[in-house]
């Protein structure tokens, strides 16, 4: 018996990049791969890379389960809401429901895509030390968590939600974790990261590149196509049956290491300095100067409250997990990021729809 799987997201950068690597990625033998699409237009897109279209509302728990249940789909990567758990409950009771069906046959396994911030200053995680991916207690250290930022309470028992109803509902869960992710997507949809598009966007709005913290507080970065062979490789294993780690150990850090922000904040600057986007090189800090985190929280369409938030923090979560248990090592080293930021700044300021 074959696994069918569901990918959500595939018109975005992550999500687009995944779909397009699976056709040559080798991978174990499966029956269908599906894609939840929108529109007639991602419909056609979809079906180049060997996916069959979709189309349903995630907000409607029938016809989640009708969806699944008729199409037998036994994994899902879900890549649409790392803020909230207000639909992963939806796919969780379907995939039971599938596991029923089949007997038992299979194990149901449902993937959700969170964020880096999750792990971070910003949401009361550790930051004193390395935060590894395989801590035994990472599921108690999210549960303890008290983030600054209120905004992120959600996203952490959003975390913790899908581990908990996964487990009761004898699904295997699998929290996947993007940083910094940098680099064109292969996709169909959009080809630009968020986070580095942010700066690009605070900066053209306040005409400089402003850090927001204080001192060299450092962060994980991955390049899209290693985030991509993490997803890709975590696939392998569950189509393979190597008994990935899952639930309260199944935390999946994308990162081949940590830059600073300093650091990142420079070499753009210098790109966007010279395409004329600023009017200084040099970085300074701009915490606490209200109408300057105005201006680049205008820039990026959010309050000058939430401006650290977007362009800064500290996190020293750490990545073990992916290259222990699954053999992934990333192509691109930490520093890459800085060294190809003038070609980031360019790629960014091409695909800009603002």
């Amino acid at each position: 018996m074959s696994h069918n799987i569901l990918l959500t997201g595939v018109s975005g950068y992550l999500g687009g990049s995944l779909l397009a690597a699976l056709p040559r990625a080798n991978l174990p033998a499966y029956k269908n791969l599906f894609a939840l699409v929108r529109t007639d237009s991602q419909a056609a897109s979809v079906q180049k890379y060997g996916a069959q279209a979709l189309r349903f509302d995630v907000k409607d728990a029938f016809a989640v389960r009708q969806a699944l249940v008729t199409n037998e789909i036994t994994i899902v990567f879900f890549l649409i809401d790392a803020l909230r758990a207000e639909t992963q409950g939806h796919f969780i009771s379907a995939l039971a429901e599938v596991k029923a069906k089949l007997g038992g046959k299979l194990d149901v396994h449902f993937l959700h895509t969170s964020g880096a911030k999750i792990f971070s200053s910003h949401a009361g995680a550790p930051t004193h030390e390395p935060l590894l991916d395989t801590d035994p207690e990472l599921y108690r250290v999210q549960k303890a968590q008290k983030p600054p930022v209120a905004l992120i309470q959600s996203a952490i028992d959003a975390n913790n939600s899908v581990i908990e109803q996964a487990e009761a509902a004898g699904v295997k869960s699998y929290i996947f974790v993007p940083c910094i992710v940098y680099g064109k997507g292969d996709g169909f949809g959009n080809p630009i990261s968020i986070q580095t598009v942010a700066i690009v966007k605070a900066a053209r709005a306040a005409r400089r590149v402003y850090a927001v913290d204080e001192g060299r507080p450092s962060w994980p970065v991955c390049h899209v196509s290693d985030n991509t062979s993490l997803y890709v490789e975590l696939l392998r294993g569950i189509l393979g049956g190597k008994g990935v780690g899952s639930g309260k150990e199944g935390y999946y850090l994308a990162s081949s290491g940590g830059v600073a922000w300093e650091d990142l904040y420079q070499a753009m600057a210098r790109r966007l300095k010279e395409r004329g986007l600023v009017d200084e090189e040099e970085v300074v800090v701009a915490k606490g100067d209200e109408g300057v985190l105005k201006k680049m929280g205008e820039g990026m369409g959010c309050g000058p409250e939430l401006v650290g938030l977007m362009l800064g923090g500290k996190c020293t979560f750490t990545p073990r997990h992916g290259e222990e248990s699954l053999g992934w090592k990333p192509q691109f080293k930490p520093e890459h990021i800085l060294e190809t930021a003038a070609e980031e700044v360019d790629l960014i300021l091409e695909n800009l729809k603002d």
